[in-house]
């Protein structure tokens, strides 16, 4: 059962691109709502520490960027932190995702772009995050690349995406809830009918951690490293650019 793909998990390229673009737009104004009410809120715990993994203390003063942004939900994140006095920069190509975060924090400058193709210049940033956005990308090695593009020599990537945990019983358990329970929740709340179905089946459909750790690393990054949280459900990704 677990092989099996729907059709939208399945899509590559542009049709991707553009399958993921609509369907964020669509489920904007509920999916802040939705990520506390699946994750049972664990899901700021997992943001915050993504912020305390940036290394933004080496740079206070810099530029950050929060990519695949959707409601800004981290990009608020950093700027709200005590002895931050930088810039925060956070990208989506869902404009209504971003429309929908605008007024968490007002001094974050919120951009419509493509993670593939930046509209930034090379080494804009001191560091840069992602959160549940790179299993999206029609092209994760470009969007990699990208990312390697736009940092600075030495700056940090994090990186937090869902993942399969692999112990008993508690991968069972959570592939029933994953499969099962969610699917309807989101539906019944968002009033989309696929997108809660796209996310299980797009993270059984993702790369392991180990395999993209790989990939990160060969796309112009070092000190790559992974560990899972809260039994596997996610995973956090950190790694330097060359």
């Amino acid at each position: 059962m677990e092989s099996r793909l729907p059709e939208a998990a399945a899509l590559e390229g542009e049709r991707k691109r553009r399958y993921v673009r609509e369907m964020f737009s669509a489920i904007a104004p509920r999916y802040d709502l939705l990520n506390r009410v699946l994750s049972l809120t664990i899901d700021q715990r997992w943001r915050r520490e993504v912020v305390d993994r940036l290394a933004w203390e080496r740079e206070p003063r810099g530029k950050y960027l929060d990519l695949c942004a959707g409601t800004l939900d981290l990009a608020a994140e950093l700027r709200r932190r005590p002895g931050f006095a930088g810039d925060v920069v956070g990208a989506d190509f869902s404009v209504p995702m971003l429309r929908v975060g605008k007024d968490k924090e007002p001094r974050v400058a919120a951009v419509g772009a493509d993670a593939l193709q930046l509209p930034f210049p090379d080494a804009a940033f001191h560091g840069a995050m992602v959160a549940f956005g790179i299993r999206n990308l029609a092209d994760v090695d470009a969007g990699l690349a990208e990312m390697a593009r736009v940092l600075r020599p030495g700056g940090h990537l994090v990186i937090l995406e869902f993942s399969l945990p692999t112990r008993w019983p508690v991968r069972s358990l959570y592939l029933l809830y994953f499969r099962q329970v969610l699917p309807r929740i989101g539906r019944l709340v968002s009033k989309h009918t696929s997108a809660y179905t796209y996310l299980p089946d797009s993270v059984h459909a993702f790369p392991e951690s180990a395999a993209l750790a790989e990939r990160i690393r060969e796309n112009a990054f070092v000190d790559v490293d992974h560990r899972a949280l809260t039994w596997g459900v996610a995973s956090l990704y950190t790694a330097a650019r060359t």
